[in-house]
């Protein structure tokens, strides 16, 4: 069972539980599953002090607490309620089936963080798994989040992974356990919105309303559903867009894994692609191709429908008014995306100012790489180094560089002064390259850590070259075959 704080001499957390707090009827208080021997893999130095946290005295403790075997003093543990889409089903209760919400902090920034367990064990939301989670996925969540920092995209990140000396099931066979610890600016998604609306709990709706705005959006006036429509839509919109220019493929943009506070949240079935093909699918469960990868602009559209639909009844008492309101947003969503792509499209192609061919200056790129196993990571980078006139390291990642060859001179018009010292701020060497990846969670599977940490420690400087270690910026050697990623849970 968990033991309580006074047990052992723990570090303060300093734990500010507003949604426990403000929100009743939002979550169930329950407690994480007893690890029976659990050993701590990694702490996250540098996000504990963050959070305010003393590195040096947690980790003694680290591997009982982020198991879920010891309570930090005012800690709240509990599993949040929420709906959502699944692959466009409806599901009208999901929730927190292998997580707790420990509490928030206040980071040093003056920011408020969640601090959750995942794979802690079941809850009532569980339905028929068994609310844990196998090393792999775990580590694969830490890795990819603490990339995705390292690239400036707004995310959850790791604080800690623990094993937990639990075998648990899954179809491959018997795995080891493990949880990992989760920070986030907020856990409410879309499918929160949707679980409240869906049973006609109006007043519960605009409560949420209102403490997610106050949390997330505090510039809005109170009772500004309809701008905090558009403040989430735009956040989305920014975020799909810094997906897209760095290859980024979700996996599973269910309704139920989009945060109202605009980060990444939910890595399971997720990778980088490697040769650029727009219908790129990673997921072994997504077999249409819903997710793929030059769909997500489209579902970012279509999840903002689905939360425009649940706040209806905040936006205007008149059903008919409220549909116009939302209506009307809506229409400004997939052109405010255009806009933060083609930004970030600027910035990767070092291009100086705006001019209205940018956007087909981009797509010219995109036409000439398809269909020709140009990686798109090592594509941007090695711009940079044609940008005086010599392509040489560039042409050979294309089948055939015909199309190239035309496109340069016209991309060469456009470049800004130093624009390949620019590009290189912002076009990464190194990313989360598929092999990498499952080569560090093989190993860590076996106990070895030590290619789990190379990895990490390559991928928290993307932008830089890193003398010895070129191989981690190349793509899967021929015999990698197709690369297929599973949902963790």
């Amino acid at each position: 069972m968990t033991l309580p704080a006074s047990a052992v001499p723990l570090p303060a957390f300093g734990f500010d539980n507003s949604y426990a707090r403000d929100l009743p009827g939002f979550y169930v208080d329950w407690q994480a599953a007893e690890a029976p021997a659990p050993r701590l893999l990694r702490l996250n130095h540098a996000l504990a002090a963050e959070l305010g946290l003393d590195p040096a005295a947690l980790e003694p403790v680290a591997a009982g607490v982020f198991s879920g075997n010891l309570l930090p003093t005012g800690a709240h543990p509990l599993a949040q309620v929420y709906a959502g889409h699944q692959f466009g089903g409806f599901s009208p209760q999901l929730g927190d089936g292998r997580a707790l919400l420990l509490g928030e902090v206040i980071d040093r920034n003056g920011a408020r963080r969640d601090i959750q367990l995942k794979g802690s064990g079941r809850t009532p939301f569980s339905r028929s798994g068994d609310g844990k989670a196998a090393i792999g996925p775990v580590l694969r969540e830490y890795l990819i989040g603490e990339a995705m920092h390292a690239l400036g995209v707004p995310t959850t990140r790791a604080l800690a992974a623990v094993t937990t000396g639990q075998s648990i099931l899954r179809d491959t066979g018997p795995l080891p356990g493990a949880v990992l610890t989760r920070v986030a600016a907020s856990h409410i998604r879309v499918g929160t919105f949707q679980y409240f609306a869906a049973r006609g709990e109006v007043a519960k709706l605009r409560q949420l309303a209102d403490y997610s705005m106050a949390r997330h959006y505090p510039a809005l006036e109170q009772g500004d559903y309809l701008g905090f429509f558009r403040a989430v839509a735009g956040a989305q919109a920014r975020l799909v867009a810094q997906w897209m220019g760095l290859g980024f493929i979700h996996g599973v943009m269910n309704t139920d894994n989009v945060a109202i506070s605009g980060e990444t949240i939910d890595y399971g079935p997720c990778a980088f692609m490697e040769a650029y093909a727009p219908g790129t699918v990673f997921s072994s469960i997504d077999s249409g191709g819903r997710y793929a990868y030059a769909n997500q602009p489209l579902l970012l559209g279509w999840n903002m429908a689905r939360f425009a639909e649940a706040l209806l009844p905040l936006l205007d008492a008149d059903e008919d008014r409220a549909v116009a309101l939302a209506t009307e947003a809506l229409g400004d969503l997939m052109p405010a995306y255009e806009s933060a792509w083609l930004a970030v499209m600027r910035a990767k192609l070092g291009l100086a100012g705006e001019d209205a061919g940018d956007a087909a200056l981009a797509q010219g790129l995109l036409a000439a790489m398809d269909g020709q196993a140009a990686d798109w990571t090592l594509t941007f980078r090695r711009l940079a180094t044609a940008v005086g006139g010599d392509a040489g390291l560039l042409r050979p990642l294309f089948a055939d560089a015909t199309a190239l060859d035309d496109w340069l001179p016209r991309w060469r018009a456009r470049l800004a002064p130093g624009a390949g010292q620019a590009m290189n701020a912002v076009n990464p060497a190194c990313i989360p390259r598929n092999h990498r990846v499952e080569e560090a969670l093989a190993a860590a599977q076996h106990g070895d850590m030590g290619p789990f940490e190379t990895l990490l420690s390559v991928l928290a400087t993307p932008f830089t070259d890193q003398p010895g270690r070129e191989g981690y910026a190349l793509p899967a050697p021929a015999g990698f075959g197709r690369y297929r990623t599973f949902c963790g849970t």
